[in-house]
């Protein structure tokens, strides 16, 4: 039997904790406009109770390419995926003897009209063993790792369509194309040279800066000392690029992880949401070794975190992405990469890409799948939880959910004012609960869902969840 007195504290607790749950104090609001947001940190989460954020398993799906080809082989790597109009294109690293330096390096292309089915075409542009019957794009020291992507400036000119950087061994040079096939250097001096760059160092124009952004590879230690390590620059005209700075990195309490090996970045603007930068660096863990009887130590995985300004990382999942499995071979060293680009093939889902069995036989690359935006959701089990977001405007006519429940689940939802209270004909008791698995729900009322009256106006969103997922969530108008 609990003590009378230790009872009485029990209560008053448990009554002050029921009274902090219904009092919000006043925080800046943020304005969402009708931007899609995802749940893949805490950003808009206020208070919560029974419920967390969950990172999402990726699908393993088809092998679609295996560097069989003789300038290819089993040290092929660096894979960058872009999906251009009907086309979803493919660049890569030709393995080749000798070091990341060596002159004999190529960067190959393949093509796909679904992103499953890949095709090598015979592009006639570069000479390997005496013939141009090859899928070879570029060869040179530069094609260690060459990372192309489509320059979405809106200033930029034709002839320069597309853009990459490559290099290696302290120095990335700058390039351009007009096809993706036929490539020449902007200057022939290198664009970055603070950085160890021997990785895959991704570039793209962020819309939302304004200006290219580079993601490459450094040592934090100096040198070759300490982990493996990202920085990021900015460039107003490819040319000319702001000094490194490291990414800083943010635990879900708060405070700073500790690094790990990062060996690359694959980190880019989330399609429909790019206002979220993603990354999935491939963490490497040099002193392990699966296999007494492989001659190389190192395993590795995949990880994924995410960005409001491209500096500060948040790392609220500490755990893998993507696991390297039940097979073996993707217990080596340097498999499990993933390949910088996510497309889009079925409305319904992102397709990305991961390299595995490096240095096997058969070195390859597989498709993954994710739910279209659906990389972390707010998860709540079967006994139920609810959080309320931060004071929020919006600009969109109806609130649209990615969410998921189980048969006997549901997803409920109350509007309330600054001070947790809710809104006349918006409460939960007056809301029509959702159940389903569906990417665009429109949440409803039992006066409708047309929400145009609050349109501008700090309002919180109150979820009660029950065996349920929440992906994402936007205002907008339905389609």
């Amino acid at each position: 039997m609990i003590p009378m007195k230790q009872s009485l504290i029990c209560v008053l607790l448990g009554l002050s904790f029921a009274a902090h749950a219904q009092t919000h104090e006043s925080k800046p609001v943020v304005d969402i406009g009708s931007r899609i947001e995802m749940f893949v940190d805490n950003r808009l989460i206020d208070s919560q109770r029974n419920v967390s954020l969950q990172l999402q398993t990726p699908v393993r799906r088809e092998v679609v390419l295996v560097t069989d080809k003789p300038w290819e082989g089993v040290s092929s790597a660096y894979f960058t995926v872009i999906q251009d109009k009907s086309v979803v294109r493919l660049y890569y690293r030709g393995s080749v003897p000798g070091r990341d330096n060596s002159p004999r390096q190529s960067t190959c292309y393949a093509e796909s009209a679904d992103g499953i089915h890949f095709n090598r075409p015979n592009l006639g542009i570069c000479e390997f063993q005496g013939s141009k019957q090859n899928n070879i794009i570029y060869m040179g020291a530069e094609a260690h790792n060459f990372a192309p992507f489509i320059d979405r400036n809106p200033h930029a000119i034709p002839a320069e369509r597309f853009k990459a950087l490559g290099g290696g061994e302290g120095k990335l040079f700058a390039f351009a194309s007009p096809d993706g096939l036929h490539w020449h250097k902007l200057q022939s001096e290198a664009v970055l040279t603070k950085g160890t760059f021997d990785s895959l160092n991704v570039s793209f124009w962020d819309e939302n800066a304004n200006c290219y952004r580079c993601y490459s590879r450094y040592f934090a230690g100096g040198g070759y000392n300490g982990p493996r390590a990202i920085q990021s620059s900015s460039s107003t005209d490819f040319r000319h690029w702001t000094d490194p700075v490291p990414n800083r990195y943010r635990a879900a309490d708060g405070s700073e992880p500790p690094l790990e090996h990062f060996y690359t970045s694959a980190t880019l603007p989330c399609p429909g949401a790019p206002g979220t930068y993603l990354s999935f660096p491939k963490r490497f863990v040099p002193d392990r070794k699966k296999f007494s009887d492989y001659p190389d130590p190192g395993v590795s995985d995949a990880m994924f975190m995410s960005s409001r300004d491209g500096a500060v990382w948040d790392r609220t999942f500490p755990e893998a992405w993507l696991r390297p499995g039940p097979d073996p071979h993707n217990w080596t060293q340097r498999s499990n990469m993933p390949a910088w680009g996510i497309v889009q093939l079925d409305p319904a889902e992102f397709s990305l890409y991961v390299s595995e069995h490096y240095q096997w036989p058969d070195n390859r690359l597989r498709r993954l799948t994710v739910r279209r935006h659906g990389f972390a959701s707010v998860h709540a089990g079967a006994a139920g939880g609810e959080f309320s977001t931060r004071p929020l405007v919006f600009s969109g006519k109806h609130l649209i959910l990615n969410c998921a429940t189980s048969a006997a689940g549901s997803v409920q939802v109350e509007i309330q004012d600054e001070n947790g209270n809710a809104l006349p004909g918006f409460s939960l008791a007056a809301m029509n609960t959702f159940f389903g698995d569906e990417l665009d729900a429109v949440a409803s009322w039992k006066s409708g869902n047309d929400l145009s009256a609050l349109i501008g106006k700090p309002v919180r969103f109150h979820f009660v969840l029950k065996d349920a997922d929440l992906f994402a969530l936007r205002t907008g108008a339905v389609e």
